[in-house]
This record gives structure tokens, C-alpha cells and sequence, in this order.
């Protein structure tokens, strides 16, 4: 019988010792737990939530040539693994959504979600980029984020990710092609029991 349960990172030390976050005021911090008991029952649903301990970060890049002949609504980079599961970038050439005709649409998509188990759902950080071919004042072009994914929530990423002006005078497109990445961290997984 295991008598201790807990998360061994809760929170990073440095965020801990922060004072402005208001976890230790006067060096002092409280603790507490609370436990709920509830029988099992057979009709009942549950879930397993497994934090991965050392996420490791997965960098996919994909290059985009001939942007200007893109008529399709989208577009996906090769697939790529992050954790157990197989990703995608997915782009919107002329936007999408609130981005539609002005912006170019950026997205983190799983790239097959009908393989995923009933229930399945992983929490992802990611960062999506641009970078800038030119080498100007704007490296890269990016957004960062959290995002739990399943089947009924297959993408994320951003409709207003960069204008169209601004792909085209910061030097993020060149000779008609783009560079584009991923950074992908899978942080936890929640099996249905």
C-alpha cells in the first residue's frame, strides 16, 4: 500500500521564491491537502492523469517554398513525433478565421486524432515560429502556448499569427519560400480508467 502521493514539481523554485507571486511572505509558506474518498463504483468514469517527469522538448522546422502559388486552404509540414503522438504544423497561406485575407494562420495539429484511444487527452506547451531569412531586428516572428489535445480539440495555434505586410517587409519571406518551426513539450496525459 503506497502511504505518500504528490507531484515532485509543483512549481519552479524560482517562481516559489518570487515574492510578487505571494507563495513565500515572510519567509514563510502554508501547505495543505485536501483528500476526497469516494467508492469506486462500476458505472462510474475516471480518468489517469500521468505528468511526464522529464518532458523533453521535439523541434520540427519545415521550409515552404513557393508561397505566392499556394491556393489551397491549408497546408501540413511532414508529420513529426513529440511524446507518443504524431504532429503536424498546419498553415492557413491566406488566414483563417478573424485572420481571413490580412494574416497567416499557424497551427500545432495532431496529425492522425482517429487514432487516439476514447478519452485519450495530452496537454502540450509549444511554441510555433517564423523565422526571418533576412537576419533584420526580428529573428523570428512566434507564439508561445499550453493547450490540452484530443479528439474534439485536434489543433491550436493562432489566426492572426503574422500579417501578410509584415511577412513580406521583415524579411520572414524570401525568394518566396518560408522557414517555419516547432517546439513541442508533452507535460502530461489523461487516460480514461
Amino acid at each position: 500500500m503506497k502511504l505518500e502521493w504528490g507531484i515532485d514539481k509543483v512549481i519552479p523554485l524560482k517562481a516559489f521564491n518570487d515574492a510578487s507571486n505571494g507563495y513565500l511572505v515572510d519567509d514563510t509558506c502554508v501547505f495543505g491537502a485536501e483528500v476526497f474518498v469516494c467508492k469506486e463504483t462500476s458505472r462510474g468514469k475516471g480518468e489517469c492523469l500521468s505528468l511526464i517527469k522529464e518532458a523533453t522538448a521535439i523541434k520540427s522546422a519545415w521550409k515552404i517554398d513557393y508561397f505566392s502559388s499556394m491556393r489551397e486552404e491549408s497546408y501540413d509540414s511532414n508529420p513529426f513525433n513529440a511524446g507518443d503522438q504524431t504532429w503536424k504544423i498546419r498553415l492557413y497561406p491566406k488566414g483563417k478565421g478573424i485572420g481571413m485575407g490580412r494574416h497567416i494562420s499557424l497551427y500545432l495539429a495532431l496529425a492522425d486524432p482517429t487514432s487516439l484511444p476514447p478519452g485519450l487527452k495530452i496537454y502540450a506547451e509549444f511554441t510555433l515560429r517564423m523565422l526571418d531569412q533576412l537576419h533584420s531586428k526580428y529573428p523570428y516572428h512566434y507564439g508561445k502556448v499550453s493547450r490540452w489535445f484530443s479528439t474534439s480539440s485536434q489543433e491550436f495555434g493562432w489566426s492572426k499569427f503574422i500579417s501578410l505586410i509584415n511577412l513580406n517587409n521583415l524579411g520572414y519571406l524570401f525568394k518566396d519560400s518560408c522557414l517555419v518551426d516547432a517546439e513541442v513539450t508533452i507535460l502530461a496525459v489523461v487516460n480514461a480508467l
